[in-house]
């Protein structure tokens, strides 16, 4: 399928009835049109020439055409001028009309309707000879109307307004979709690589794995890879939306797009540009704009029979009135051609989109990485927030949370014994003994699934769990502080010698520093239940759940049952799940919502709806808060298009529906709509 970038698309509704067009072409049901993204997707066999003309027709035309960002620049800037010169000649009629001669006022009116109004006027008349009616045919038929009954003054007064009308709605969409293209920019164009230690510049597509990259202070990594030489601090921004810089030195990985602070990194690339965490990012967030929400698929089928509607209604005020009231044919024809304008729908079909993609946008900015639309409504309307523990709750690393030692020496023979182990609980240990003096074990032996025997200065040590040391448990004291650190759900770590027993050590999951506040926070903003899965023991599931303070926990829950869980929850409440991405996948797809946190891991990515790029919660209420407030904006828009409609609608029962009452009700719903939208985009919280 071929992909275009179109420019000149005026209005939401106009770009949809496009897309109907171009979907009646041979080989053309598939092609989609966004007016969210101005790219049109279409198959490679559908006519493009018959594609273009298509396109034309409404002002629209394929950006590889020549001079395209020359041609968009002086039409935006000629129609600036043309509306310009109109009011002027609006102005000087009415001035002429109460002073001078009537037959000049005139000649400036239809002037300010030619200028303002021919490019509508000209594709009405096509659209009226194919029977087609939208906005354009409306608007024709309306100034038609209006010039021929001698309403010149309110002729012209449409042509304006309805072309001011025009011109704003195209910029309120290209506000947001500029801002979205800026974040798209961020990406590198360039890179330099070193070949046998010298510098070369290619093309960001061009980097294969294994190359090594020169990044100096201030550009940016081109793709992901790991440090080999240098020590620097670099923004991620660009991945998670943080903005304090990370500490950067040899064997740590990097991201593409993150920028160099200081000094020179050389960079082992470990992934193909298109591959890289950014670029994975940047793709699912320009997908994610052409996704259309329930909502907006209702507003679209809508908006088809709502424009018929109006032609009937129309016509029913222009012949009930005098047929069965005896109303002035004249002034009821007025009426009706007052209602004709009534029947745009664009303020309607542009309640959802610009908000959107203000939301996206506004979350990938913060790192929060929402995958379409449907999932920013999706996440506003979240009643329940369920828990992966380990990971996302805590850190997913042991520390040593509490010890006892019986010797003075526990400590320091501890960590001597573990000192070359790579085991996560060997390095929580060599942590708390930081600073300590350690010594090389004589001997070492591992016991599978309890522990080490090691020899240290001639004396054997026996370092484990309880089964390791159980012949040296006989002490009522040693017992009993056992018990204290098993019903606090700590894993334990007992060091013996062959006469007693030297410590006792409660290894924890560390609880992330900021769950308990997220969770606050998370209640604070319309969560009503925070729920915590594990398939840790009871014990340790409690001690965590009241950390951090959510509603409730299920502990010892196997990956199917967590499930299971899921699903009985989603009966009655809109769940959202949260894990890291790889065990939690199942469950992560059966939510109504699945989020993961992944710092950029591919599992994150693929898994979920919404990655928390951040790799904590600290975002979470925030976004949700943002999706919250784009469903209320986009409900507000819908009651304002429809309403101020409605009340234009209401005024032809006294007969008080004029023309330009009729053109601001749609223009003022328009303004509305798109500054309301916009204010998601520009909301710093």
């Amino acid at each position: 399928m071929d992909e275009y970038k179109v420019k000149g698309l005026t209005c939401a509704n106009c770009t949809r009835e496009l897309q109907e067009e171009i979907n009646k072409l041979p080989s053309g049901e598939s092609a989609s049109l966004s007016y969210n993204t101005g790219k049109l997707k279409i198959e490679n066999s559908v006519d493009i020439n018959r594609v273009k003309k298509i396109l034309l027709s409404d002002g629209a035309y394929i950006e590889s055409e020549d001079h395209q960002h020359e041609y968009q620049h002086h039409s935006d800037v000629n129609w600036v001028v043309l509306l310009s010169v109109s009011v002027f000649f609006y102005i000087a009629g009415f001035i002429m009309d109460s002073t001078f001669n009537e037959y000049m006022a005139i000649g400036m009116f239809l002037a300010a309707t030619v200028l303002s109004g021919y490019k509508t006027f000209l594709k009405g008349l096509k659209n009226l000879s194919k029977l087609k009616f939208n906005i354009e045919t409306l608007m024709t038929i309306a100034l038609i109307g209006a010039l021929g009954i001698g309403e010149w003054k309110e002729g012209a007064l449409v042509a304006i307004l309805f072309g001011l009308n025009e011109y704003l709605e195209g910029l309120g969409m290209q506000k947001a979709r500029k801002s979205m293209e800026k974040l798209l920019e961020i990406a590198p164009k360039e890179a330099t690589i070193l070949v046998d230690g010298v510098e070369q510049i290619v093309s960001i597509k061009s980097l294969k794995v294994g190359q090594i990259v020169l990044v100096r202070s201030g550009t940016k990594i081109p793709s992901d890879g790991i440090v080999i030489d240098g020590k620097s601090s670099v923004n991620e921004a660009a991945i998670t939306g943080e903005a304090m810089p990370v500490e950067k030195a040899i064997n740590e990985p990097v991201y593409g797009g993150s920028i160099n602070n200081e000094g020179i990194l050389k960079i082992k690339i470990t992934k193909a540009y298109e591959d890289s965490s950014l670029a994975k990012i940047l793709h699912l967030v320009e997908e994610a704009q052409e996704t259309k929400t329930p909502t907006e698929l209702f507003i679209n089928k809508f908006a088809k029979y709502y424009t018929p509607l109006i032609m009937i209604i129309a016509a029913l005020v222009m012949i009930i009135p005098p047929l069965t009231l005896n109303g002035n044919w004249g002034d009821w024809f007025y009426q009706g051609l007052a209602v004709l304008i009534v029947g745009c729908p664009c303020a309607l079909v542009l309640s959802s989109p610009i908000a959107i993609v203000s939301g996206i946008t506004k979350n990938a900015r913060n790192g929060i990485l929402i995958k379409g639309g449907v999932f920013l409504e999706q996440l506003g309307k979240v009643t329940v927030l369920a828990f992966d523990k380990t990971g996302t709750l805590t850190k997913g690393e042991p520390y040593v949370e509490d010890y006892i030692a019986y010797d003075p020496s526990f400590l320091q023979l501890t960590a001597s014994i573990e000192k070359n182990s790579s085991h996560p609980i060997a390095k929580a240990i060599l942590k708390k003994a930081q600073g300590l003096s350690l010594t090389e074990p004589e001997e070492m032996t591992t016991v599978s699934g309890s522990g080490i025997v090691a020899k240290i200065d001639g004396v054997t040590y026996f370092l484990g769990n309880e089964a390791h040391v159980k012949e040296h448990l006989s002490k009522d004291d040693v017992n009993k502080q056992i018990q204290q650190y098993k019903a606090r759900g700590m894993t334990l770590v007992i060091l013996a010698s062959n006469q007693k027993i030297l410590g006792i050590m409660g290894i924890s999951d560390e609880v992330r520093e900021e769950s308990a506040d997220v969770i606050s926070a998370l209640h604070s903003v319309g969560i009503r239940q925070t729920i915590m899965l594990t398939g840790d023991h009871e014990s340790t599931a409690e001690k965590v759940a009241q950390k951090v303070g959510v509603s409730s926990y299920f502990a010892s829950l196997l990956p199917d049952q967590k499930v299971e869980k899921i699903k009985e929850l989603s009966k009655a409440e809109k769940v959202a799940m949260i894990g890291d991405g790889i065990n939690d996948a199942p469950a992560l797809a059966t939510a109504d919502l699945g989020i993961a946190m992944g710092k950029g891991t591919d599992s994150a990515i693929e898994t979920a709806d919404i990655v928390l790029m951040q790799d904590h919660l600290g975002k979470l209420p925030t976004a949700i808060k943002s999706a919250k407030k784009v469903n209320f904006i986009i409900k507000l828009n819908i009651i304002l298009a429809l309403g101020l409609k409605l009340i234009a609608l209401l005024l032809t029962i006294p007969g008080l529906l004029t023309l330009w009452i009729a053109i601001l009700s749609d223009m003022g719903a328009t303004i509305l709509v798109t500054l309301i939208s916009l204010t998601v985009l520009y909301d710093r919280k």
